[in-house]
């Protein structure tokens, strides 16, 4: 450690080489909030120093901007379904290099040893792996799960060095009554973060809440209730994940007086979307709504490891790991190099690294069912209204509503007239019926282009725009029905097995 630390200091000095200089990049300095061209030296995977520099090892980055690597406030790792290491291998190359997860769902079928699974199999990635202990698990005493965690449980694991507090307390009423157990999860974590979810949350309540010790919340879908959140001394993450969207709807909250308060999370990332981006693409759509680049870049970076406590992360300055990320530009916002700790991990949208999967045994083989046929998914009607989960697009959060069910011999079956196929084509028809009306706006300031190539035919013909109109919206409802109708033909046991 001395040695290395001489050594760092002779480099940022001038006096030796580097071990690695990115060279004439612009930097986004989230401390002063500039962006200007500097050499980045890298020694012993740490910041050295800015300026100019020689290194043994030069890369040239001239009209690239040099950014800290993404933290992710907060994901489930299990929602991606990978395993760590397969995560980091594709987080990387969106230039994530370090997550802070909630693994709540594996605890919720493993209880201790899943989250032993989880540390172990993070340990030694190119990606940083933070862990807030599950607080809830079961999330409710009305759920199944396969254990119970109290907080003697939890806390033999808050001295493993990426254990950095409780996870999101997604109790509050338990909070709020006092219930014994979420009490003592509490004060067990006093000392450390904690974590909240409270959507809705207002006035004496969230006073309550936020007075127990609860620190952030990643459930605001308002402006308004992110606002009383921060005036209450909460972090608000900015959640933009695959199910829930909240970033356009939280943006009115976000000031320059107030923005070090947010940073952005994941929370839920499925594996489609984990491939097309990550941090990027959130950084990336927050400067297309109209927030200032240097700011959404904080909110990924040192907004978030000032949160967390991570000292030497969330910035490109002397003294601090370089986890580096290089782009082409601020608006597009394509990543093409990563690098973790100095080392080059990803380049070109490939992640370069040598990443290792671990496997362990007791993590394996966990869904036990017995035999399933056709009567156990039958549902007798025994009311004339039927309970439904109504979901709220974009949005965790659902509404309970009641409608009658079709029943058919005293059961209740599905109602095409109402379920996914009708949501499948509705959605495909309204997509088809926008883009038609886009074609026929182009169509009608193109026709001047070549109305001279025209025989018989007006510019602007009604029937023609007519027809090719209904044409295409015609394959678009055909291109719609048909897979979700085939779909729905489906026999819920072979897609049982198939799963």
């Amino acid at each position: 450690m001395k040695n290395g630390l001489n050594r760092r200091i002779a480099v940022a000095r001038g006096t030796k080489k580097a071990d690695l200089v990115l060279r004439g990049g612009s930097l986004v300095n989230v401390f002063s909030g500039e962006i200007y061209r500097t050499d980045v030296a890298v020694c012993g995977g740490k910041i050295a120093g800015l300026g100019e520099y020689e290194g043994r090892t030069v890369v040239d980055v001239s009209s690239r901007y040099i950014l800290p690597g993404f933290i992710d406030s907060h994901v489930h790792i299990e929602s991606s379904m990978l395993a760590p290491a397969e995560f980091a291998r594709a987080a990387l190359p969106h230039g994530t290099t370090a997550v802070i997860a909630d693994p709540h769902e594996i605890a919720n079928v493993l209880g201790r040893t899943g989250i032993q699974y989880m540390l172990a199999a993070s340990e030694g990635l190119p990606l940083d792996f933070y862990f807030m202990l599950p607080s809830c698990v079961p999330a409710t005493s009305l759920e199944t799960s396969g254990a119970r965690l109290r907080a003697a449980d939890l806390l033999p694991f808050i001295k493993h060095r990426r254990v950095l507090g409780l996870a999101e307390v997604m109790n509050y009423p338990g909070v709020l009554h006092g219930e014994p157990d979420v009490l003592q999860k509490l004060k067990a974590f006093s000392h450390a973060l904690i974590d909240g979810h409270a959507p809705g949350l207002s006035d004496y309540d969230l006073s309550a809440y936020a007075g127990a010790g609860i620190s952030s919340d990643h459930e605001c879908t308002t402006a308004d209730e992110a606002q009383r959140k921060i005036r209450l001394g909460m972090t608000i993450f900015l959640r933009e994940g695959s199910a829930a969207k909240d970033l356009e709807a939280l943006l009115p909250a976000v000031t320059w007086a107030n923005a070090r308060f947010f940073t952005l999370a994941t929370d839920d990332f499925q594996p489609g979307d984990l491939k097309r981006g990550s941090m990027n693409q959130i950084i990336k759509k927050a400067i297309r709504l109209g927030m200032d680049p240097i700011m959404a870049v904080q909110m990924a970076t040192i907004n978030a490891a000032r949160h967390f406590g991570l000292r030497q992360k969330g910035a490109i300055l002397p003294g601090y790991d370089a986890d580096i990320v290089v782009i082409d530009d601020l608006k597009n916002f394509g990543v093409e190099k990563v690098f973790k700790a100095g080392k080059l991990v990803a380049e070109g949208g490939a992640c370069i690294a040598t990443i290792r999967n671990r496997r362990h045994a007791r993590a394996r083989g966990t869904v036990r069912t017995g035999p399933i046929d056709k009567q156990d998914l039958m549902v007798k009607a025994k009311t004339g209204l039927a309970r439904v989960i109504e979901l709220i697009p974009d949005q965790i959060e659902t509404r309970h509503s009641r409608y009658p069910p079709l029943v058919r011999n005293g059961e209740a079956i599905s109602d095409r007239s109402r379920d996914i196929l009708k949501l499948v084509v509705g959605d495909g028809l309204k997509l088809a019926l926008i883009g038609v009306a886009i074609g026929i706006g182009g169509s009608l300031a193109l026709t001047r282009l070549v109305v001279q190539y025209l025989y018989e035919v007006k510019p602007a013909d009604p029937l023609t725009f007519g027809v090719v109109a209904l044409a295409l919206t015609v394959i678009a409802l055909g291109a719609a029905y048909v897979p979700a109708h085939r779909a729905a033909k489906v026999d819920p046991m072979a897609a049982l097995r198939h799963e």
